[in-house]
This record gives structure tokens, sequence and C-alpha cells, in this order.
């Protein structure tokens, strides 16, 4: 699981975008903590801060201890808004965590043992259907990744969701069908799909990812 991380905070008095915009001119960003049944939170953290915490790579998937007037809130970061020239936040969301609660999260995948796979040492090339899986993971055991083993994988191959051991506390938010995470293929099968759509094909034989959804893959 992800390291929690800790994020002091204040309480907003006022609100509004006059309030917001100021609070931005000081350094400060506005956010809310909602859920748990109870009424929504409206504070505002240090812009360094929350950069900071969102270069880590896991922000997302962390449990974030909200320091806010004497008191520890323990929450998961749902959404950060970014200005559309400068990139800056201007907005984060948190959810409140209750004991004992599940949340959706998106986790990204990591393939290993890459050098135990016949088809990848003769050439063939890992094509990756989903980057990152839908889960339904315990709040206390959030994975930072999944690891996906491809020893023994030829050319052809896919791997699907129930191949893959998921930790303990998680399950696929997809259950309705076996979707695939990723295939090997050949290089000129490759080739030629990326020449269809005007893609060029990488030189060097290194895995290579397509975004996007497995909608219209092999299920199978």
């Amino acid at each position: 699981m992800s390291d929690a991380l800790t994020l002091p905070a204040e309480t907003r008095d006022r609100a509004g975008k006059g309030a917001s915009r100021a609070l931005r001119r000081d350094g400060r960003v506005p956010a809310v903590i909602y859920g748990g049944k109870e009424e929504p939170v409206t504070i505002h953290v240090e812009a360094k801060e929350l950069i900071r915490q969102l270069d880590t790579g896991h922000f997302m998937n962390s449990i974030v201890m909200i320091e806010v007037g004497g008191e520890k809130l323990r929450t998961l970061p749902k959404d950060v808004a970014f200005h559309p020239v400068t990139d800056r936040p201007v907005h984060a969301d948190f959810l409140r965590l209750a004991k004992g609660a599940k949340v959706d999260v998106q986790v990204p995948v990591v393939f290993t043992n890459e050098e135990a796979s016949p088809g990848l040492k003769k050439g063939g090339v890992l094509n990756v259907v989903r980057h990152e899986l839908d889960l339904v993971c315990e709040a206390d055991k959030i994975p930072g990744e999944i690891e996906i083993d491809v020893t023994g994988k030829d050319v052809g191959d896919s791997i699907h969701i129930s191949e893959v051991k998921l930790p303990a506390g998680a399950e696929s938010a997809i259950t309705d069908r076996d979707f695939t995470i990723a295939t090997l293929v050949a290089p000129s099968a490759l080739k030629k799909s990326e020449s269809e759509s005007g893609d060029e094909v990488p030189a060097d034989g290194v895995a290579a990812t397509e975004q996007g959804s497995d909608e219209g893959s092999s299920e199978g």
C-alpha cells in the first residue's frame, strides 16, 4: 500500500470565487472534505506542499491525513483541478474515510520478469491495453501498483484480469467480463496495425503501449 501522507490545512471562513482567488494569490489552494455521512468541511492547503505531494506519483492512491483545527481527518484524494495555462492546482476534493470503508481507485500495472517471456525474448512486443486497473479496495489496503508476471508468455498470448492475483482487500470493479490487460504481439503484426492507423513503429523493439479500453479486444 502507498504510504499515508499528512497534509496541514486551515478552514475557510468565506466561500465564493472572490475568496478562492484571494487564497490562490496567497499561495493557498481551496479544497473540500466530504462524505462519511457528515457535513462537508471547506479548507485550504499550501500550494507548494500539495504540489510536492502530487509529485510523489502516488498521491491519488494514498491515504491523506488532513490536519485541520487540531484534528486529523482520514481522507482519500478524489479530484484535483489544475489551471489550464499554468498547470498549477486550483482546487482539491477529499473523501472522508470511515473505519472499514471501501473505495474505488485506479491502480497502475507494472509488468515483471520480461526476461522470462519467450515471446519478448524473440522480439515480440507487449501491447498494453489497460495501464491502470479499476479496483474496489479496503481504505487501509490500497496497493501502490499491481505487478503482473509475464513469465512464460509467448507471442499471441493475452493477459486477462482472471490471471492477476490481487492483494488482500482488493477486487476488480469490473465483474461482468474477463477483460484483457495486455497482449503479446509479433513486431510484424504491430507494424501492420500501426501502419493502418498512421502511427510510427518503434525501431528498438521495446515493449509498446496503447492507450484506450479493452473494447473490441479478444476476451477469450
